[in-house]
């Protein structure tokens, strides 16, 4: 029996990422996005500079990514992912609290 791959892998596609497209979907996807966008400022930065580099939009990438796919985790009621994205958001916001706490004392 032959097996169209080019039909198997449309109809794979279709029934994972079109059938199932909802809002929730949209705003999983657009957090994924704000996510990986933080490695991509992180890579120019460090790049740049020659050296490891974390600038502030990382931790803003970081904590809007992380509220979006923590809603999104809501939504989908996967505990895993509830737990990982909200501790991660925690994390996000208190290392930006740190950064501005810096730049705050070095005004002084």
């Amino acid at each position: 029996m032959l097996v169209d791959l080019s039909r198997e892998f449309g109809t794979y596609f279709h029934n994972v990422f079109i059938a199932k497209l909802s809002w929730a979907m949209v705003i999983g996807f657009l957090g994924q996005a704000l996510f990986t966008m933080r490695f991509v400022v992180q890579w120019i930065a460090t790049e740049r500079a020659k050296k490891s580099v974390i600038p502030v939009a990382f931790w803003f990438f970081s904590i809007g990514g992380g509220l979006l796919l923590f809603g999104y985790s809501l939504y989908i009621a996967d505990p895993v992912f509830i737990l990982g994205q909200g501790f991660g958001v925690f994390v996000y916001l208190r290392n930006l609290y740190f950064v501005f706490r810096e730049k705050k004392a070095a005004v002084v």
